[in-house]
Parts: C-alpha cells; sequence; structure tokens
C-alpha cells in the first residue's frame, strides 16, 4: 500500500460532515482502494474525465458554464435554419473531439476493468475516449458523436462519412471556431453560419443527426433500465468528473443509495451527489485515478 503520497492526490474535503473520514486523507484513500479490490465497481463518468484530454467541460475549472445555447430536439427538426447552425458549429466542433486523445484518467478505468474490478462503465460523454482507451461494453447514456442517424429511415452511418460530405459541399468554408464545447458544438460568428450548407441522408433524403441525446429528448427507457441494473448489482458506484447536475446522471447515485450500494465522487468542485456519497475527493482525475492503480495490490 502507498503511504501519504497517494492520499495527497486525493486530498480531504474541507468541511466534510461529522462521521465521515475526511481528517486522514490517506486513510480515505485506502477505504477508497480498498472498496475498489472488492470489484463490481460500476463507473459513472461526466465531462471532467475528458477535460486532461483537452475537451473542456460544462462547469469546472475549463467550462465556465456553456457559451452557447444548447440545440434542442424541438429547434433542431423544426427549423432549417437551426439546423444549418448546428451542423456548422458541429462540423467544426467535430474536428477537435476527433482529434481528442485518451487521457491516464480513461486508461485507468480501462486498466482496472482489465484486472476484473470494474463491472460496467456509464458515461454521459459522448467523445468515444472510453473505448478508445480499450473499455468495453461501455454504455453511452447520451449517444456518441462518431455516429449520425437519420430521421426518416433511421440508417446509422459513422461520423467521417459525414464530414467529407459537409467538405464537399461547403467547399472554401474557412470559418474557425472561437471556442468547443463537449459535445463538440463549436461557437461561430453568425455570419460563417448563413453560407454553410447542409447534407441530406444518402438513402431517403432525410433529416441527419447526431445519434446523441439533444435537451428535449428522453434517454432510451432501455438504456436507462440497463444502467439502473448495473447500478443495483454493483459493489461501488464510482463517479469520475460528474457535478451530477442533471438528473440524467444523478438518478444512477439515488438508485444506489436506495439500494445500500457505497458511492464514491471523485471530481474537481461539490456535485449535487455529496450527501449520498460515502467518500468524496476533490482531485484532479488522472492523477487521482494513476494513484488509485497504484495503490492497488499489484495483480498475481
Amino acid at each position: 500500500m502507498a503511504g501519504e503520497g497517494s492520499g495527497s492526490v486525493l486530498g480531504g474535503v474541507p468541511g466534510a460532515p461529522p462521521g465521515r473520514p475526511g481528517a486522514d486523507p490517506g486513510r480515505r484513500f485506502r477505504m477508497l482502494a480498498d472498496l475498489v479490490s472488492d470489484g463490481e465497481v460500476v463507473v459513472l463518468s461526466g465531462a471532467g474525465l475528458s477535460t486532461e484530454s483537452g475537451i473542456p467541460d460544462y462547469r469546472g475549472e475549463t467550462g465556465r458554464v456553456r457559451r452557447a445555447e444548447p440545440m434542442t430536439y424541438q429547434a433542431f427538426t423544426g427549423s432549417a435554419a437551426a439546423r444549418r447552425r448546428y451542423w456548422a458549429r458541429s462540423h467544426l466542433g467535430w474536428r477537435h473531439i476527433a482529434r481528442a486523445a485518451p487521457n491516464a484518467g480513461h486508461r485507468a478505468v480501462a486498466e482496472l476493468q482489465r484486472r476484473g474490478l470494474v463491472a460496467g462503465v456509464i458515461t454521459q460523454n459522448v467523445d468515444g475516449l472510453h473505448q478508445a482507451a480499450g473499455a468495453r461494453d461501455v454504455i453511452e447514456l447520451h449517444g456518441g458523436l462518431d455516429r449520425v442517424r437519420c430521421l426518416s429511415c433511421g440508417e446509422r452511418t459513422p461520423r467521417e462519412l459525414l464530414d467529407r460530405r459537409l467538405h464537399a459541399a461547403n467547399p472554401g468554408w474557412d470559418a474557425r471556431a472561437e471556442a468547443v464545447n463537449p459535445d463538440g458544438d463549436a461557437v461561430l460568428a453568425d455570419d460563417r453560419v448563413d453560407s454553410f450548407r447542409v447534407v441530406d441522408c444518402l438513402g431517403c433524403g432525410g433529416l441527419l443527426k447526431p445519434d446523441v441525446i439533444f435537451f428535449g429528448e428522453n434517454v432510451p427507457r432501455a438504456r436507462v433500465q440497463e444502467c439502473y441494473a448495473l447500478t443495483e448489482r454493483a459493489g461501488l458506484l464510482l463517479v469520475l468528473g460528474s457535478s451530477l447536475t442533471v438528473m440524467s446522471g444523478y438518478r444512477f447515485v439515488r438508485r444506489a443509495a436506495e439500494h445500500a450500494v457505497p458511492v464514491v465522487i471523485v471530481n474537481r468542485g461539490p456535485t449535487r451527489g455529496d450527501a449520498d456519497a460515502l467518500l468524496r475527493f476533490d482531485a484532479p482525475l488522472g492523477p487521482a485515478l494513476t494513484a488509485l492503480l497504484s495503490e492497488l495490490d499489484p495483480e498475481p
């Protein structure tokens, strides 16, 4: 077991409630390592896990909340101008997402799964970095930006294909993004949006939409039920890089609490689920998870 070096990475939480370990970071860190070593860990990850890959989060140090109004499903399907605005911004943002590489946090989750300690990964992220790091059977709660779906015929196609088609449809379009949000939505001047040309489904001519959940849409019920079932069977729900502000992720913390499944949260800054957590660490995810791997007993 590592000593205070690891404990200092996942430092104590100021003002920890009475009865919860808070004064001794090393002891709290060893408690986390013991919980993880028991296995059956379900990881619930959010945008904070990808900030070290260069993708800003929504509300943390790199996010400063959103810089652009989120696209709603109703606006996207009801307005050609809204679709043009979305695809112009997303066309630029996708380049940033596609270049991102998994960081130490993603690799640590994949390694814990390889060791048989992680029973499932639920991610609120749409960047595909868990899979790129080697994690298997990841449940993408909000879908993935690497796919595009036709709203008429339902066909799913790779995002790379759409990217090539949009390049061909917009020769000489040289707009630059002012910023990129975690969902790949770039901040772009209005005058660059107006000249952008959108393409439709090659098969049926229907509207194309990224295979992600927009505001105003519901996560498919079967997907939610699968996540509930994983959570209820878990030995530990390990929340990584999520403020749990929206119910979409917070509901699994509540379900864990209802089924007496311990919850541990590692995040920069407070979260909505802190009151439900057995342990909460305010720490950068990559160094924290790397330290956790070092704290665990070596493989036989």
